[in-house]
């Protein structure tokens, strides 16, 4: 899987007319390798740790370009820096633990047929939707 999400991250590159370079190819590594939502600085900090010898600028104009060419999708999380994942044709929805920053995915079919039903009933159907809970864990004892 790391390999084709790697191979499919390249191509979206080329067919936006950007030239893979040595560092951007390290670049695209670490973000197919993410299995976590990380933001532009955390990936810099990875391809640096990596040797990519990436620059801060080059991140973020990739992951722009990444982005158009719809392969990864900014997470635009309340008072947090843009978080990024890779596309996946499997819709999730995401918690946001507002203590700790942590993004965790979830599914959950009652929400989806609950959402579809208000649209219907308000005479509409869902195109396209993101949820985004924001979460603090519930003390007990």
């Amino acid at each position: 899987m790391g390999e084709t999400r790697v191979r499919q991250l390249e191509t979206a590159l080329r067919e936006a007319g950007v030239r893979l370079t040595r560092q951007r190819a390290a670049l695209l590594r670490v973000i197919a390798a993410s299995a976590d939502h990380p933001d532009a600085a955390e990936l810099h900090a990875r391809a640096e740790a990596a040797g990519a010898g990436v620059s801060l600028a080059t991140v973020y104009r990739t992951l722009t370009t990444l982005q158009a060419q719809g392969v990864i999708e900014k997470l635009e999380l309340q008072d947090q820096p843009a978080r990024w994942e890779v596309t996946d044709p499997h819709h999730h929805d995401h918690m946001i633990d507002v203590e700790t920053g942590e993004v965790m995915e979830f599914t959950s079919d009652r929400i989806e047929r609950l959402q579809a039903e208000i649209a219907a009933e308000m005479g509409y159907e869902i195109v396209h939707h993101r949820l985004e809970l924001y979460v603090r864990r519930t003390r007990r004892g």
